[in-house]
């Protein structure tokens, strides 16, 4: 009975009652739910250090206004994969075969290590055959109605809800098995991907003890799984899923994917406690601002689609509600969204390629790099460089030559202003990458506005690259094989 009640205090507080609208600024401490002496009783966080993440999120997915938002998320899942595309039409011949240098030797090792570390039922949870039959197994989704099945892979999401209970999820493995997962990531990434990654866990940790939300938001509140047998021969690969980390790992003899790869905070930096010192995604605010800024102001003007994070110039659907509060309101907010209004996509947004979105049309918008001078240009690819960072050094030097060779169909847009404390959200798109960047409004915290303190990051690779289906596509065709899932 607590879940439900701090569940749904928390959706109907975020829909009428919280007033942050004279509240401005990037420092995420003036919007942390207060707390008074040992009292937690703000409705934002009341009650949520008494539930779970089955029974919080059973709750919120079954209330009716929640269900119409998150349907259509179902449906996208139940969509044959295509890939994101700019008009509907995959362009082929974009992804070959080759040797990028990828871990794979030791990526084997640390995978059968995390087999061999688990029971029988927890790799039954999380262990699926890579063969076209069994990529389709049944999802379990904590709505009370039977849900239709899906590829696996692709029921991934970031919200701290639990949308489908898919694979082990790390808070209920005893820590060596925890550590042995976390040994297979660190094996996967870069030094600085690895890092990247531990520090969205922490953060969602440190976010889950400013709100009072620890048995929802904690650093080992992520499911795993693991797909095809560990082979330096053979397909296989891995995702880990959960708020503000989604990561897949796709591996093929040298060569890897890690997209969709999306990477969040809320708030971006740690100031207290075992991680104090923590911040995430500075290296794509900093640059991203660096690279609008450094355009003269013709560009500018053509890279800036919208002036507003919500504009009024902005064409039906573009906008939503479950994305951000608008300014249109004037100051004092009357309706904040629901929790569930946040995390949802009923309709397009600024960000545009999250959970669910494998299919998306997002047409190309704003300048293209090879209209800029050289110094923008050379900051727009130190940019990519960050989001590239948590590949190995093998595929990362592959990934960015591949973008490199497409850099004249590389395009830059922007939304919002570029002073140096505004809110924005920019992307980067070319046949072969989209990196998106969006500063939210909180969802946890009480921001009702955009702020710096609370940042998105997508990385997808357009055209059917993402989880290396178009590498295993032509993997299978070289063998003469035949494909269901890829």
């Amino acid at each position: 009975m607590a879940g439900r009640t701090a569940s749904r205090a928390y959706l109907e507080h975020r829909v009428d009652e919280y007033d942050s609208g004279t509240i401005f600024g990037n420092d995420f401490r003036q919007y942390v739910p207060p707390k008074e002496g040992h009292r937690i009783d703000h409705p934002r966080i009341k009650g949520l250090d008494k539930t779970n993440v089955y029974d919080y999120s059973r709750d919120i997915l079954n209330i009716a206004k929640a269900k119409e938002l998150f349907a259509p998320w179902f449906t996208l899942a139940d969509e044959p994969f295509k890939g994101v595309t700019v008009d509907g039409h995959v362009v082929e011949g974009l992804y070959g075969l080759g040797d990028e240098g990828a871990p794979t030797d030791v990526m084997v090792v640390a995978a059968k290590a995390v087999l061999g570390g688990l029971s029988a039922e927890e790799k039954s949870k999380c262990f699926h055959d890579i063969d076209a039959s069994e990529w389709w197994v049944p999802s379990t989704s904590v709505y009370t109605e039977p849900q239709l099945t899906e590829t696996t892979r692709r029921r991934w999401s970031n919200p701290e809800i639990l949308f489908n209970d898919i694979g082990v999820r790390l808070e209920v493995l005893d820590q060596f098995k925890i550590d042995l997962i976390l040994k297979l990531l660190e094996a996967s990434l870069s030094p600085e991907g690895y890092e990247k990654a531990l520090g969205a866990m922490h953060t969602n940790h440190f976010l889950g003890e400013l709100c009072n939300a620890n048995p929802i938001m904690n650093r080992y509140s992520y499911h795993f799984n693991l797909f095809g047998q560990p082979s330096r021969h053979e397909p296989w690969g891995f995702q880990l899923f959960g708020h503000h980390l989604c990561i897949h790992i796709f591996v093929l003899e040298k060569q890897m994917c890690i997209t969709p790869l999306f990477i969040g905070a809320e708030p971006n930096a740690i100031d207290e406690g075992p991680w104090k010192g923590t911040t995430l995604l500075t290296a794509e605010t900093v640059l991203g601002l660096s690279l609008m800024q450094s355009l003269p102001a013709a560009l500018q003007t053509s890279a800036q689609i919208y002036r507003k994070m919500h504009d009024e110039a902005m064409p039906p659907g573009r906008w939503h509600p479950a994305d951000q509060v608008g300014t249109s309101q004037g100051p004092k907010l009357r309706h904040f969204p629901s929790h569930s209004d946040v995390v949802a996509s009923k309709t397009p947004q600024r960000q545009l390629a999250g959970a669910f979105r494998d299919n998306r049309v997002i047409p190309a918008e704003g300048i293209t790099a090879s209209s800029m001078p050289e110094r923008p240009q050379a900051i727009l690819l130190e940019l990519i460089k960050a989001y590239l960072s948590p590949l190995p050094a093998g595929p990362f030097a592959s990934r960015l030559a591949r973008i490199q060779q497409h850099w004249s169909s590389t395009y830059f847009s922007w939304i919002g202003g570029y002073g140096d404390s505004d809110p924005y959200y920019y992307r980067i798109q070319s046949p072969v990458i989209l990196l998106e960047f969006d500063h939210h409004a909180g969802v946890w915290l009480l921001n009702a506005e955009p702020a710096k303190c609370h940042t998105h990051t997508v990385v997808r690779e357009p055209n059917g690259g993402d989880y290396g289906r178009k590498v295993v596509d032509k993997w299978r065709e070289e063998k003469g094989l035949k494909g269901g899932m890829f």
